[in-house]
């Protein structure tokens, strides 16, 4: 498949002048960021005003793994009526990648697949959800078109799931935008911070001998800041893929405000988990003084977002991955990051290894 051309870079960038930039940016008084954040874009806002307090390459390009499920979330909660029932075909169930275990005959509605999608990451939820929305190409004409209208001028949608496709893209910053659009949807933030939701299950198959009954089971999140019962926590959404690494987007009320946060192309590393570098970000985005701002995310107020285009941008992530020699970890998006960010990151995979973005609690099945 040939990949699209790369998204324009807007000029100024959008949210303010400073996110333009593409190392470590922080407002006045924030201090040095936490020690032994791996993530190559990252970023953290305050929920409640907007204000962006700190980045790293706030509009570089990266994969965005299953956050971008929260772009499909927003389109399904505007179009979808949650309690129509809802047939899942056996192309959906299955699909690539973690599935919240639905099968043939079993009796769903759209919030079930809403919950699914973005409780535990359900691939073949995102299927059904597209599919109801009128298809693969027209949901991801809708994605990409509600980033626009939000400014998220960073972001290609190129699959409902978040599984890696040519084209594929999101910044730290467009992610913030999108998670803090989604949070004003009353729906979205119950779904959001659920942690335990009882999901149906499906009768016997009779094409497969003694196949027993699927019952209806609890499934639990995979968003560890709900399971471990993180204080203030608001919720998140997870996603990892071989090109996007571990990716991640959440919020908790941390001291005076509502922290929202982003990690993306990151890993878990002997000396600190994933898991520990979104909790100290949000420690440190509840530490921000008064005032504290680089930019903001009331973007499409604060600029027309049909400025000047410069071309594409010098993070933008390859369209497909990268084939290493065996053994040998595969390559990773440089541009302006550098090559001590590289060397940093696959020093990182091999004393941490890759893993997985918390717990698969639901495995296909």
């Amino acid at each position: 498949m040939t990949a699209p051309k790369p998204l324009p870079v807007q000029e100024p960038p959008i949210g303010g002048p400073r996110l333009g930039e593409c190392g470590v940016i922080t407002a006045t008084g924030m201090g040095a960021p936490p020690a032994r954040l791996t993530s190559a874009a990252w970023l953290v806002a305050d929920l409640g005003t907007g204000d962006v307090l700190a980045a790293k390459d706030p509009h570089g390009r990266y994969r965005p793994a299953s956050t971008i499920k929260v772009l499909l979330a927003l389109v399904a909660l505007d179009e979808l009526q949650l309690d129509s029932p809802v047939v899942v075909e056996k192309s959906e169930w299955e699909t690539e990648g973690d599935s919240c275990g639905t099968g043939p005959r079993g009796r769903y509605t759209n919030r079930d697949m809403l919950t699914g999608l973005l409780m535990v990451s359900g691939n073949d939820c995102a299927m059904v959800i597209a599919r109801e929305l009128g298809g693969v190409d027209a949901t991801l004409t809708k994605m990409n078109d509600r980033a626009k209208k939000l400014g998220a001028l960073d972001t290609r949608a190129a699959s409902p799931s978040g599984l890696d496709a040519p084209g594929m893209s999101v910044s730290a910053y467009d992610l913030a935008l999108i998670f803090r659009a989604a949070l004003r949807n009353p729906t979205f933030r119950q779904l959001i911070g659920t942690r335990q939701y009882r999901f149906p299950g499906y009768p016997p198959r009779p094409e497969i001998p003694g196949d027993p009954d699927h019952p209806a089971y609890d499934m639990f999140t995979s968003n560890n800041l709900l399971v471990e019962g993180y204080p203030g926590v608001i919720g998140g959404k997870t996603g990892y893929t071989d090109d996007a690494l571990k990716t991640f987007v959440g919020a908790a009320h941390v001291g005076s405000r509502d922290v929202l946060i982003v990690q993306l192309y990151g890993l878990s590393v002997e000396t600190s988990s994933y898991w520990t570098q979104a909790k100290d970000l949000l420690a440190w985005g509840g530490r921000a003084p008064t005032g504290a701002s680089i930019g903001t995310l009331d973007a499409v107020s604060s600029q027309k977002t049909t400025g000047k285009a410069s071309g594409p941008s010098p993070t933008s992530v390859p369209s497909h991955p990268i084939a290493a020699p065996a053994g040998e970890p595969a390559s990773q998006p440089t541009g302006i990051l550098g090559n001590s960010l590289v060397l940093g990151l696959i020093a990182a995979v091999v004393v941490g290894g890759l893993g997985f973005l918390g717990i698969r609690i639901i495995s296909k099945r």
